[in-house]
């Protein structure tokens, strides 16, 4: 693919989320998804000079952390409408977010590298765009939640909000469950070039993604009280999630590897063919 076409991958990754942060009319978002991008950017710089992606995952996380930080700061300070709702969401997000954060940045600082990037870096418009589409992940992501709390309520709590919280709590006990799962697998040395199928793995292919999926979807929820007219928008973000996850990164490309490593054993066509993508298989 020519620079050219990461370069358009890059500003249709920005102008998406901000456009609708736009739309929504309200500064205080305009501002936040403004900075998630600078954040990303500022990053870059020093990620493509040292050709190293070892910070590109701690920095989403960060990023993540500190715009809850500042909504919940915002919150108690009286600046934006008080509520309990709104920092319990923030406080999800930044739960979330910081685990996320310090499991990846472990991994691979373990692992010495991410076997994603090795073709990305070397070529500054697909390194950038890379980096914008983390913008573009933690915007759309958490632009419902941004939008409820920066509101003239915040996050309104009601039965509706208990469901979000119940499907966050579920979505991200999954996630850690199949985390770990998949940690100590590989911290067995035969294991270490066999695929995983114990636990949560013999339901799903990728139950952490379907944690997250759930997760997202459950701060959607949370937020959706909060929301209206045009900031119905930001109700994407489980979409998103599963889009960015699923056919963007994540799934595709662990497949892809998948299939080259074990494509021709036996047990690994009948997992694949016998066990869902991602959404776990319950009975």
């Amino acid at each position: 693919m020519k620079p050219i076409h990461y370069l358009s991958f890059a500003a249709l990754g920005f102008i998406i989320p901000f456009g609708i942060s736009l739309l929504i009319g309200n500064p205080l978002v305009q501002n936040i998804v403004l900075a998630i991008y600078i954040i990303q950017w500022i990053a870059f710089i020093p990620a493509y000079i040292f050709q190293t992606e070892k910070f590109f995952d701690l920095t989403g996380s960060i990023t993540y952390s500190g715009v809850f930080t500042y909504l919940i700061y915002l919150t108690t300070s009286g600046s934006i409408n008080t509520n309990w709702g709104s920092i319990v969401i923030a406080f999800c997000v930044i739960l979330w977010a910081g685990r996320l954060g310090k499991f990846l940045f472990s991994r691979i600082a373990k692992d010495g590298e991410d076997k994603r990037f090795r073709t990305i870096k070397p070529s500054p418009s697909q390194f950038f765009m890379t980096w914008t589409l983390q913008g573009a992940w933690v915007s759309l992501c958490s632009l419902c939640a941004i939008t409820g709390i920066a509101s003239d309520t915040g996050i309104i709590i009601n039965p509706i909000f208990y469901i979000g919280l119940f499907m966050f709590i579920g979505g991200f006990a999954i996630e850690i469950i199949a985390d770990q799962q998949k940690t100590i697998f590989r911290a067995i040395p035969e294991n270490r070039e066999k695929f995983i199928t114990s636990g949560l793995w013999g339901r799903s292919r990728h139950p952490n993604y379907f944690g997250e999926i759930t997760l997202w979807t459950g701060v959607a929820v949370m937020s959706f009280s909060s929301l209206s007219g045009i900031e119905f928008l930001t109700l994407i973000s489980p979409i998103w999630t599963y889009l960015l996850l699923v056919k963007i990164s994540g799934v595709r490309m662990l497949e892809g590897r998948g299939h080259v490593k074990w494509g021709d054993n036996k047990d690994y066509i009948s997992y694949i063919e016998n066990t869902p993508m991602v959404f776990i298989k319950f009975w």
